[in-house]
């Protein structure tokens, strides 16, 4: 599929936002990158998309920026996406996130833009009732991340009934891997994510890995959680945008199956050829045994498929970034491509 569309991209320097620009580049996209760079790297904005560095709290630069191009569509990644950080200060991300996300839908539809895909987050559902989760599941947030998610969404749904603006929006819990290009992966600062904190004690960066909990009803102890790599993600994205010609449409993803921490670690010393140091810890309060999303129906209406689903695969490829670029994106091998 190639496109002479031109599409503005918020988040566009952060971790899933940047692969999806180059997922859109590679598919003919004209990209423009709106990010205020608090989480994001300018490193990983590519040399062919236009970069606008702003905050969507700032209207006057929205107003700027949608007066200089005539975008086709928007895809919204930009967001506080810290679950933990969001339940000790969640007027930031119930705030932060919802009135940010207004002001863009509110200048998408001043600018006649009819077309626009949420990264949204599968922690809609809290703590589910069924496993894997389907788009039928109730809706309860778990978190005021996820809340200010749902707001979002919810001001889509009367973004498309009052004006005509058509919306994805994308469920998933765990983005992971890197890009097979070598020159994009996950570098967040503090960093959260359980296989980038596998791999820093893998590398001696951090003394241990701490498992939180190992007598869950699973079939190793441990918590089990869906992985989906950060590529499969993109296409994603990218794959709703004709549909929004028709009509809105909400989709979760999932990779099919959930992988245990210990078999988070176990795959890491495969990849990586090193051991892992492990401590156990107890429970963190509110963390469910399993979480998994379904995505039947995405597979089904737009023939979806995980093209990384194994995760000596998604391992294998944030291993490898890593290794290229050992201080992330404030390295000299990220910052070369700028």
């Amino acid at each position: 599929m190639t496109s002479s569309q031109t599409v503005l991209v918020t988040g566009g320097a952060g971790y899933v936002g940047s692969h999806c620009v180059a997922e859109l580049l590679e598919r003919g996209f004209n990209v423009v990158v709106l990010d205020n760079l608090r989480q994001g790297h300018r490193a990983a904005v590519p040399a062919e998309a236009a970069f606008v560095e702003a905050d969507l709290a700032d209207t006057e630069a929205l107003k700027r920026t949608f007066a200089e191009w005539k975008f086709d569509a928007v895809f919204h990644f930009a967001a506080l996406s810290l679950v933990g950080e969001s339940m000790r200060n969640p007027h930031a991300y119930l705030h932060g996130n919802t009135v940010t996300s207004l002001n863009l839908i509110q200048a998408a539809v001043q600018a006649g833009v009819g077309k626009m895909v949420f990264s949204s987050t599968a922690n809609l559902f809290g703590m589910p009732e069924r496993l894997p989760i389907d788009e039928d599941a109730t809706i309860d947030p778990g978190s005021p991340y996820g809340e200010s998610k749902y707001m979002i969404e919810r001001a889509l749904h009367w973004a498309d009934r009052c004006h005509g603006l058509r919306s994805a929006c994308l469920r998933y819990f765990n983005a992971a891997g890197a890009h097979p290009n070598g020159l994009l992966g996950e570098d967040h600062y503090p960093e959260t994510h359980l296989i980038p904190l596998v791999l820093d004690a893998a590398a001696g960066k951090r003394p241990h890995i701490e498992i939180f909990g190992d007598d869950y009803p699973t079939h190793d102890g441990t918590c089990v959680r869906d992985y989906i790599h950060v590529c499969d993600l993109a296409d994603a994205h990218l794959r709703v945008l004709p549909l929004l010609e028709e009509r809105s449409v909400r989709y979760n993803l999932g990779n099919g199956k959930g992988y245990s921490v210990r078999e988070v670690i176990e795959a890491t010393e495969r990849v990586t050829g090193r051991k892992v140091p492990v401590k156990v810890g107890p429970r963190r309060a509110g963390d469910p045994a399993v979480l998994i999303a379904s995505s039947e129906r995405i597979r089904k209406d737009l023939g979806w498929e995980p093209r990384f689903p194994d995760l000596d695969s998604i391992i294998g490829g944030a291993w490898a970034w890593r290794q290229r670029n050992p201080q992330g994106y404030r390295g000299p091998a990220a910052l070369a491509a700028e």
